[in-house]
């Protein structure tokens, strides 16, 4: 499969996925219309379907003038009918997705959205705003209980996963995990990395499974430092999971 990322808005990433064989075509939350529809018209492909992570403006803003040029299956989680533009194939945990000859996996997310999936085809892991480089979504809508479980069901993917999210988000998210775990090598490497990265106008995403659970402060409740700097910051929070992930997304809100 070919993976082509299209910058977006301000700071959104859309993915036109192509099918190597049949030369048919998916993209991935377009934001927005126009730039999506160029680059389709570049790669010279058949659009056949648009998949939404979740129902939010920014990730299903395009829908509307790409389904006025292109006739396409609109794909979300089942219970975003009338709130994703056009959606006509409900989707949930576990259903297939065919594109041309590529198949894809859906995995239910919930936590920044009641209705958040994640679309997996082959090791490429396209999780909208769940899961993000050294980073998770805001919780809009659902809890940090099932914020948590979604987190901890794709770090069950193999570590050589490609993390496609949905943000360049990347630089600031690792600038507040250094404020939890200073002492973290493999942390301060990355943001030196992105750093630079950003500095040349390049994409810090895709990540990968492994990565993030080297430097993500959302899948890192297990290390000490983190959970001794929370508890400085707040000595109420016990050494449970969940109260170590609600304090750090709390900090992150306001960071």
């Amino acid at each position: 499969m070919k993976i082509v990322q299209i910058p977006l808005l301000r700071d959104n990433y859309g993915y036109l996925i192509v099918c190597d064989k049949t030369k048919t075509a998916a993209i991935i939350d377009p934001s927005e219309a126009d730039p999506v529809l160029a680059r389709i018209d570049q790669e010279q492909v058949p659009l056949q379907a648009i998949l939404n992570t979740h129902h939010h403006r920014d990730h299903t803003g395009g829908n509307e003038g790409i389904l006025a040029k292109h006739q396409a299956e609109v794909y979300g989680h089942k219970s975003d009918s009338g709130r994703i533009h056009g959606l006509s194939r409900g989707v949930d945990e576990g259903d297939e997705i065919q594109i041309g000859e590529l198949k894809g996996a859906v995995l239910f997310i919930p936590g920044h959205t009641t209705g958040h999936v994640a679309y997996l085809f082959e090791n490429n892991l396209f999780c909208g705003d769940t899961l993000f480089t050294a980073g998770c979504g805001r919780l809009f809508e659902g809890t940090p209980e099932q914020m948590q479980s979604s987190l901890k069901k794709l770090m069950t993917l193999p570590d050589n996963t490609k993390v496609y999210c949905g943000h360049e988000y990347t630089e600031k998210n690792l600038r507040f995990a250094l404020t939890l775990e200073p002492g973290n090598a493999a942390l301060k490497k990355k943001h030196e990395w992105s750093v630079k990265t950003r500095a040349e106008n390049k994409f810090t995403v895709p990540s990968t499974i492994g990565d993030e659970k080297q430097t993500n402060p959302f899948l890192r409740s297990d290390s000490a430092e983190l959970r001794a700097n929370l508890k400085q910051r707040d000595p109420s929070v016990n050494d449970d999971p969940i109260a170590i992930f609600a304090k750090a997304r709390e900090l992150k809100d306001h960071f």
